[in-house]
């Protein structure tokens, strides 16, 4: 398990999330390596990142739930900040999504600028199924970025989507073939490199701002609202249904 990371050029870094036993979910440890390397990335002279995840399995299936799900206000940092959930980053980000995307796979990819998606990749928020509430900033952020009824359905049913469909909400850029992914990312993080870097990330430093701005005056209500479905009597049978792979039963 872990947070790797490439130099792809002098301006472009590639950062692969690699657990593909647990499709790329993403440990506590994790994590804090990941928004690590953000506030690192701040410092360097790099110009583009490019996400993506290990394999062709998955892009991330989230936090990794067979680990610790409390959400302590250290540990809530910590999630925030490697989901760039209310935080500015001024490095345009692009997300190459090798294949299921989903939970807060879907929320990390929320914090990126431009996406693109193997034509096998399936999207999905499944949280409600499993009594779990999304709070790594998928309710603040997923309306102003696909539009109020795509974000409620999404949220709301809980079904994973094609790259198709992603697509045509506009929740990722465009589809292309798997062997074509990773070149796509990489000329476009490159294309972005070439541009002038002041004016770059002038332009990601505003709209990353006002995101985060807006992020950071949600932030009581999304953790009071967390915490009120952890306490309910339905999370600990949500989580454990998920965990012994059968269907919840809310009854």
């Amino acid at each position: 398990m872990q947070i790797r990371v490439e130099e792809h050029s002098r301006h472009v870094v590639v950062v692969t999330i690699d657990n593909q036993p647990r499709r790329n979910a993403m440990s506590r440890a994790m994590l804090a390596e990941l928004a690590a390397r953000w506030e690192a990335f701040e410092r360097s002279e790099y110009r583009c990142v490019v996400l993506t995840g290990a394999g062709d399995r998955a892009f991330s299936a989230g936090a990794d739930m067979s680990g610790d799900l409390s959400a302590e206000p250290a540990t809530a940092r910590i999630v925030n900040d490697a989901l760039l959930k209310n935080r500015p980053f001024s490095l345009p980000i692009v997300a190459a999504v090798n294949g299921d995307c989903a939970g807060g796979g879907v929320e990390l990819l929320l914090a990126t600028d431009i996406r693109v998606a193997a034509s096998h990749a399936r999207f999905g928020l499944p949280e409600v199924r499993w009594s779990i509430y999304p709070f790594g900033g998928a309710t603040i952020k997923l309306v102003q970025q696909i539009g109020y009824v795509h974000a409620m359905e999404l949220l709301l049913v809980g079904k994973l989507i094609d790259a198709a469909e992603a697509a045509r909400i506009g929740l990722i850029n465009r589809v292309v073939p798997a062997d074509a992914l990773m070149p796509w990312a990489l000329q476009t993080a490159e294309a972005i490199a070439a541009n002038s870097p002041s004016a770059v990330r002038a332009v990601k430093e505003q709209v990353s701002t006002t995101i985060a701005e807006h992020a950071r005056s949600r932030e009581p209500l999304d953790q009071e609202l967390g915490d009120r479905v952890r306490r309910s009597p339905h999370f600990k049978e949500g989580v454990a249904a998920f965990l012994e792979k059968r269907p919840p039963n809310y009854s």
